[in-house]
Parts: structure tokens; sequence; C-alpha cells
């Protein structure tokens, strides 16, 4: 389907023209009619197919019909983070070339000059405003904003937006807005807090569900199952042959990030990191320098995870297994977008198996492993049952006696704290000789031991 079999206004196709936009993606075929006639809406798709564009322009589209006060702010978009909000504010901004709508993006982490353009921004009623909950709901709260006259209330990414927490936010922002409006909930899975959302804030809406929960065909998904300390020289065998260009590596915490980007640096790779860590400007930086290619390698959190458009990733790697199966589906989705081709490759450690499995059995599909280079040594067998019936044994001695917390070795624990017990009872003694203090079956702890010699040195005195 074209963009042109649409009734847009000449503004829009305009602009889809010098933007070379011509054929829908399927999320955008079957949302833009609802939404030019009027529906709320549930979009659910996998990231990379189009879902800001199937939003913005239906609404650009009645905004730039004249029907709307110039005054007012008339369309407020939701997103989970200021990376997000940048994107959405940058594709607006070619959106609206041929039109006199104006947006402006509201997002923390700026500088005190950024502010005062957010506070301009609000206060002469730019037509939509693109925002992260938190910061909205500052301006909110200091009175900075007017939004008794909203039309549009857009979430992107609202999973997104409820993992982090922005639940009650979300509900405080929907409160501020009139009943009359029109509401699009997009979101790249429908668990049911999503559901609770949807049925407080949308009005009989339309559902779009595409490919829910499913990495793009594209994507060739890879493994390889090792001991944690061979991940850094798996990464680098990767890059023996081919050189790396485009490549996002992911881990779960801040502090392997900047260990994984120091290893690659000092073998000579152009590295970059992104972490909730750096400020604003700062963020800004390397994104612009891994979009421009100067950076070959981008070491980042799951902050890159989600939502953020980034053209022509030729691989992703997962330095480690999400806990979550939908935060698989995004890390590995910031490759083949669009309709493109790319390769994901997950390292799974010893400890991480089980959770490898459960992603297999998310997505259907068992993942190809690929052997470790031998010179890194000999790997262990994918065995997750295995492993999880290690768990259940451990978890059958603690219910056959054991306390929470004592893996196996009951009998010692029990007499670790029956000595301890015997060394608060002997604590109240004015007099313990150095023999007596050195019987116990556990060391002293450092404080133990200066009070130990506190009481031997007046045992000394007495004797003397």
């Amino acid at each position: 389907m074209y963009f042109t079999d649409f009734d847009f206004e000449d503004e829009i196709l305009d602009a889809l023209d010098a933007m070379r936009f011509e054929t829908c993606t399927p999320i955008q075929e079957q949302t833009i009619q609802p939404l030019l006639d009027g529906h709320d809406l549930i979009g659910v798709a996998q990231t990379g197919t189009g879902k800001t564009a199937a939003y913005l322009l239906p609404v650009l589209n009645k905004l730039c019909s004249g029907k709307y006060p110039e005054d007012a702010i008339n369309c407020i978009i939701m997103a989970p983070t200021r990376e997000l909000a940048q994107q959405i504010d940058r594709q607006l901004e070619g959106f609206t070339y041929f039109m006199s709508v104006s947006s402006v993006a509201v997002y923390g982490g700026n500088d005190g000059q950024r502010y005062e353009q957010e506070l301009r921004g609000m206060s002469r009623g730019a037509d939509i405003i693109v925002a992260t909950p938190g910061r909205l709901i500052s301006h909110i709260n200091l009175g900075n904003i007017d939004l008794s006259r909203v039309s549009f209330f857009i979430l992107d990414e609202a999973d997104r937006m409820l993992d982090m927490g922005f639940y009650n936010d979300i509900m405080t922002i929907a409160k501020q807005l009139p009943a009359e409006r029109q509401t699009m909930l997009f979101s790249a899975t429908m668990p049911q807090e999503i559901r609770r959302l949807a049925n407080n804030i949308l009005t009989n809406p339309v559902h779009i569900t595409l490919s829910l929960a499913k990495p793009a065909d594209g994507i060739k998904q890879q493994a390889y199952i090792c001991y944690e300390p061979q991940k850094i020289g798996i990464i680098k065998e990767l890059f023996v042959d081919e050189k790396p260009e485009r490549v996002i590596i992911f881990t779960s915490r801040k502090n392997k990030v900047k260990d994984i980007s120091m290893a690659l640096k000092r073998c000579g790779y152009n590295v970059g990191e992104m972490h909730s860590n750096l400020s604003q400007s700062e963020r800004d930086e390397i994104m612009y320098r891994f979009k421009s290619r100067q950076i070959d390698i981008l070491v980042a959190t799951d902050i890159l995870a989600r939502g953020i458009d980034i053209d022509d990733i030729r691989l992703v790697i997962n330095y480690d297994v999400p806990r979550d199966c939908d935060d698989y589906i995004h890390r590995v989705g910031r490759t083949a977008r669009a309709g493109t081709e790319g390769r994901a490759i997950t390292i799974v450690s010893q400890e991480d198996q089980s959770y490898f499995k459960r992603i297999e059995d998310f997505i259907e599909q068992d993942i190809e492993k690929l052997p470790v280079a031998q010179h890194l040594g000999e790997a262990p067998e994918y065995s997750p049952a295995e492993k999880r019936d290690n768990k259940n044994r451990r978890r059958g001695h603690r219910r056959n006696g054991e306390r929470k917390g004592q893996r196996g070795n009951g009998e010692k624990q029990h007499n670790r704290h029956n000595a301890k017990k015997q060394e608060k009872k002997t604590e109240n003694v004015a007099v313990i000789s150095p023999a007596e203090s050195l019987s116990t079956e556990k060391k002293p702890s450092n404080n133990k031991r200066r009070h130990y010699h506190r009481r031997r040195v007046k045992s000394s005195e007495k004797s003397e």
C-alpha cells in the first residue's frame, strides 16, 4: 500500500515525497486509516516497523487542517527515554517541513538554556510536546504547562515506560487532559499491566497486533556456550577475520560497560560507551559519533535497547543473557530493521543457560550454537535442564530442615551458629586467656581480635 492511497493533505504528501517515503509498513497500513477516522487505538508490533510514522502522520494531517487552536498545546507524545524523545522530535522536523506545525522536546538532563527553550515552547503553545514522563510531571507541578486543550495523547513504547515505573506518572498526566481526546498506545509487547493502563485511558480502542514479541525474520540468531572468563576472548575472535563496523554490545550492568570497553580499546578498536551515568551532552556526543560512523563499536546497557532508530546495525552482541524475554527481543531488534538483514549473537555463561533456554522457548526457536575457539579453552555443554534440576535439589535440601540461605553443609552452619552463641556468652567475662580466645572454630573478625587484645592486656596487667 502507498502513502498516496490515504487522504493526506498536500503538505504531508510533499514531506513524504521529500523524505522518499513511498510504501507503508504493515503497522502503518493498518493503523493510519483508523487514526484518521478519529478512533482510539492500541498498536502492538515489534521494533523497527515504523510505528512512529504510523501515529505522527494522521495527527499532523489533522493539525495542518487549521481546525485546532494555534495558541494551545494540541498533542502530547510520551516516550520512556530522552533518546527516543529526541528521535521523535527529529522525525517531526522532517514531516512538518512544509507545514506550520511547531513542536518541542521536553526531557531531563539538560542545562539552563535548554530548560528555557522548553518553557518558551510550552508557554507559546507548541502544537506538539514530546516528553519523558518525569520531566513533564515536573513542569506540571511547577505550573509551567497547560494541558486543558490537548486533543491527542500518544504513548510510545508504553511497555518500556511501565517497566521503568512510570505507571503513576502516566495516570497523573492523563488526569490533566480533557476527557474528549484521541488516545493512542503503541507497544512492542502486551503484558497485563499494559492492558490495565489501556482500560483506564482509552475509549473503545481499535486493536492492531502484528508479530507479537518475535525477532524479525531478517535476524540471524546465534549463541556461544562458554565460561564467564571466555567472553571477552569470544568477542575478540569475532573481529579477527572481519573489521567490526556498526556493532552494538549489550550488557545489563554499567560497570561491565566500562570493563568491556576498556578491554576492546586495548586491542585498538574504536569503542564508545552508553549508560545512564553519562550526562545528556555526553550521550548526544556518543550517539552523534556512532551514527556518523566515527565509532565502530558501541557498548551499552538496555538504555539503548528500545525505540532508538540507528541505521545499518550489522551485529548485536548480548554479552550477557537478558533476564526478561522482551528485553532480548528489543536488543536483537536493533539490527535487521525495516526489512534489512542482521546478525545477533548471545554469549551464554553456565549461570545463564536456564535464562537462555527460556528465551528459546519464548520465541519458539532453537538458536544455533557456535563452537568456542580451541585456544580459548574447553567450553561447557549446553544443559539448562540439568542446571534447573540442581536448583530444585538445593531447594529440596532447604525444605528438609535447612534455613534459607544455607546451600548444603547444614551441620557445619549449625555448628558455626552455636559457636557464635558461645562467643556472645563469654564476652561478659572479665578475663579471657589467649588460649581460650583462639580455641573457637571460627576465626574472629578484626573488631573481635581488637576486643580480645584489650582483654588479654587486662589479664596480663592483673597477673603482674
